[in-house]
């Protein structure tokens, strides 16, 4: 390898956000390494979007290398509406107090100390600049007006926990210069992911539909694959898709007309608040 390859370390979920960011890091001409989690999470079905995606990606030229970590543990050790036996997914739009529900405990801090820790034997093996990339975004999180600091559903996809993150990990390792943290989609939400991660598919040559028929985003997928269409995560999906004037690839339960309907319906309750 030589001294100025360009690597990224992405923390990549196989759901749309992550996928995006893996298109975005291909089309700046990164060499991505990824890092899957089962973390006991009910919507596992990532796990195999994520060998689809790579596998797809493979026939068409671009060699990934991904491994799945084994963090399964979490599922009996955390309170989260989103791992583990008891899991219940939230139906409709998330409210600020509902998006508290799917939260797993410290997860992105977790998932960030690992794949930093990855990212930095990498960087010192090669002798070259390495970067972690995770796909947070604005959509993830509000901000207070006055305060400007993140609250409600998803603190940890915030800015602020990001530069915080970054910092320890920057005086708790030496060599620490050799490492950096891009979270790119923190200044966007979650329709800007979307069409980021199109436009870079575009620049690659890639099928924009082949790619995002590989991930999943629902919280609650049937056993044959199919997005549920109904929860939280699958009404802002919805609702990027449609933002674009595109159908989402994937297939759901009750089709895209019927979820579409139900996701608008919900997304005008959510704004009449």
């Amino acid at each position: 390898m030589s001294t100025n390859t360009k690597i990224a370390i992405l923390s990549l979920s196989a759901g749309m956000d992550s996928t995006s960011l893996l298109m975005h890091l291909l089309a700046k001409n990164y060499k991505v390494k990824c890092i899957s989690f089962n973390y006991g999470q009910r919507h596992s079905l990532e796990l195999q979007r994520g060998t689809e995606l790579i596998e797809y990606l493979k026939t068409k030229g671009y060699e990934i290398e991904r491994t799945i970590i084994d963090l399964s543990i979490l599922g009996t050790l955390f309170n989260s509406g989103l791992i583990g036996k008891d899991a219940k997914p939230i139906m409709g739009h998330y409210s600020l107090e509902s998006q508290k529900g799917p939260v797993v405990p410290n997860r992105n801090a977790i998932f960030a100390s690992i794949t930093y820790g990855y990212a930095l034997s990498q960087a010192k093996e090669h002798n070259i600049e390495s970067l972690i990339a995770l796909g947070t975004h604005q959509g993830d999180y509000k901000i207070d007006k006055e305060t400007g600091i993140a609250t409600g559903q998803y603190p940890d996809c915030s800015e602020e926990f990001k530069l915080a993150l970054e910092h320890a990990f920057k005086i708790g390792n030496w060599d620490s210069d050799k490492v950096s943290y891009y979270a790119p989609y923190n200044i966007t939400d979650k329709t800007g992911v979307l069409k980021d991660g199109i436009e870079n598919c575009e620049k690659l040559g890639l099928d924009w539909k082949e790619i995002y028929k590989r991930t999943n985003t629902s919280y609650a997928p049937t056993e044959d694959g199919k997005a549920h269409g109904y929860t939280g995560a699958d009404v802002e999906r919805v609702i990027s898709f449609h933002s674009l004037g595109l159908i989402d690839p994937v297939e759901y339960v009750d089709g895209w007309e019927k979820t579409l309907e139900y996701a608008l319906e919900e997304e005008e309750k959510y704004n009449s608040k």
